[in-house]
């Protein structure tokens, strides 16, 4: 159940015609009272002999009985309540119960109090109420209403457990705007995929991600082919921006402009500064310099960017685990880009899915834990290598390394979801975990080819040289061998083994190494954890179509329509849990 407090108004008759009206769109359907002040309240919906006026005085009569020069300049106040789509469609018995709960629990109409404001609840659909009321109580003395959206946030969560309702996660405040009702119906009816809103959050998002000046944030948004104005002072500074679509107009067919600051809190002009240019007393050496101080990076492949942005996130990792809160929620902010990047540079098996993963974890970016921007250096960095490499293929060392990326980038999510329970960052987890559900099902995707491949090596090799293999895993892992052993996913790592070997390493020492940075047994298939490990600490190519035989047994077949060790079992992709 979500209830809204809006913006007060200054016209009671004025919110009377759009409850009762059909709706900027026809939505609309058989407006009434559900419940009110006055149970003999009218009711223009209802009754015929009822009008708009009739309700409107009846409402504004304490506010009209006060003196004009105290009358409240904006005396209507406006609650919405919808309930989830998942919900069951409730009574008007049910509406009008959540309508006086609502109304005693914002302070509106306190239970027992007599002297309340007046209220009316309006029903015109099957899943939401508006209540509006008038701001001045009987005994001409105003309500309070400190905290009344928290307050109403709070009756929510009980009226759901009661009604046995989907209960929803309690927001902090730090949440991007939702699309109005009308926003919705509007892309609705021009057939987009989403309101004008969430487009132009997303196009912003990736214009910022990993920019390292003003110029270049600009310049990717002008790219993206969004109309853009920008507010200056007299003296030439540069204030706000303001962005539209060019194909989403108003009714006199002018483009509607959104600023940054009403996309999202963090995509407002000076916190785009901020994060581009660090806190002044950010760290200043190791991985913890700030952008303005960074070496920019030489041009790379996109095989080469994401190598180096699954580093950068391992290493966030590490601070996740156990660094200061503040550093903590600069990596997890600093994430939000690694994904943004990943999603518009990625081939198209995989891009919807790593959208949607970036869409979900925006809302896990932002907390009141204030981030130490600077902490952010090597995430932000890998974001704008992963912009400036370029699109890169589904397939060969593109699309392996995207899987191993993701990969990476699964574990980094999980983290921030343990980080945001703990936190009580109940939205957070909960976009969080929304996000790794996505990157598990673009994962699936992008690693069916390279691990297949290695799947059919490792079934090649000798039976003499998987059993020396198995003997290493056993030294490195005791606790966790037998279980590996028994993966389909144990010849993938088999293969791996063999070309670390070949390539000149100690198998044993880097499987060790591997095994130790983090936690393992919290995962699914934990021979693919260890596959990318190994591939990348020994610089080992992500694809090996074209490797030779691991042995000299028959060369290695093209696993394209292979099955991989995932699926053997029917199993997702590595998940932690």
């Amino acid at each position: 159940m979500i209830p809204r407090v809006h913006k007060r108004g200054q016209r009671t008759i004025g919110l009377l015609y759009y409850l009762y009206g059909p709706g900027t769109h026809e939505e609309h359907i058989d407006p009434h009272l559900v419940a009110a002040w006055d149970p003999l309240a009218p009711d223009p919906g209802r009754d015929l002999n009822a009008t708009y006026a009739d309700l409107q005085q009846q409402l504004d009569m304490p506010v009209q009985a006060l003196a004009t020069s105290r009358r409240p300049k904006n005396h209507v106040w406006h609650l919405s309540v919808r309930a989830a789509p998942e919900d069951p469609v409730l009574s008007d018995e049910q509406w009008g119960d959540i309508a006086r709960r609502m109304v005693a629990a914002t302070g509106i109409a306190p239970d027992g109090d007599d002297a309340g404001c007046r209220w009316a609840a309006v029903r015109h659909a099957d899943d939401h109420i508006h209540i509006v009321a008038t701001l001045v109580r009987e005994d001409r003395r105003r309500p309070r209403l400190n905290n009344d959206a928290a307050r109403a946030q709070a009756e929510a969560r009980l009226i759901e457990a009661e009604y046995g309702l989907k209960q929803l996660n309690t927001g902090d405040g730090t949440a991007a705007r939702r699309p109005t009702s009308a926003e919705r119906h509007k892309a609705e009816r021009e057939g987009r995929e989403r309101p004008a809103r969430e487009e132009l959050r997303e196009t912003v998002r990736q214009a910022v991600a990993g920019a390292t000046s003003e110029k270049e944030f600009f310049d990717r948004l002008a790219d993206s082919g969004v109309l853009i104005r920008t507010r200056t002072a007299p003296s030439g500074d540069l204030l706000g921006y303001t962005v539209a679509l060019p194909d989403d107009r108003n009714h006199i067919q002018e483009p509607v402009f959104y600023a940054g600051s009403t996309l999202s809190p963090d995509l407002s002009l000076p916190r785009i500064r901020k994060r581009i240019s660090g806190n002044t007393d950010a760290p200043t050496s190791g991985a913890d310099t700030s952008p303005d101080q960074a070496t920019p990076l030489k041009p790379s492949g996109p095989a080469t960017a994401r190598r180096r942005a699954t580093t950068a996130v391992w290493q966030a990792l590490l601070v996740i685990d156990d660094g200061r809160d503040a550093a903590v929620a600069a990596q997890i902010a600093a994430a939000g880009e690694v994904l943004d990047s990943l999603a518009q540079t990625s081939a198209t098996h995989t891009r919807t899915q790593l959208r949607d993963a970036a869409f979900a974890f925006e809302r896990a970016t932002r907390s009141h834990v204030q981030a130490e921007r600077g902490h952010d250096r090597a995430l932000r960095e890998a974001a704008r290598d992963l912009v400036h490499s370029g699109p890169a293929l589904g397939r060969g060392e593109d699309g392996a390394t995207t899987a191993m990326l993701i990969d990476m980038a699964f574990f980094l999510v999980t983290a921030a979801v343990h980080w945001h329970a703990k936190k009580n960052h109940a939205q957070q987890a909960a976009a969080a975990r929304q996000a790794a559900e996505h990157l598990r099902t673009a994962y699936l995707a992008a690693a069916s080819a390279p691990l297949g491949v290695l799947y059919q090596r490792g079934r090649q090799l000798s039976q003499p040289l998987r059993h020396k293999q198995a003997a290493r895993l056993r030294a490195a892992v005791p606790q966790l061998a037998e279980r590996i052993l028994a993966e389909p996913g144990w010849y993938t790592l088999a293969a791996t083994l063999t070309d670390a070997e070949n390539a000149g390493h100690d198998p044993g020492a880097l499987l060790a190494e591997a095994a130790e940075r983090r936690e393992l047994d919290t995962a699914d298939s934990i021979s693919d954890v260890l596959v990318w490990r190994l591939r990348r600490l020994a610089d080992l190519p992500a694809d090996t179509t074209t490797m030779p035989s691991s042995s000299s047994t028959t060369p290695a077949r093209t696993a394209s329509r292979t099955a991989t060790p995932a699926t053997v079992r029917g199993e997702g992709p590595n998940k932690a849990r």
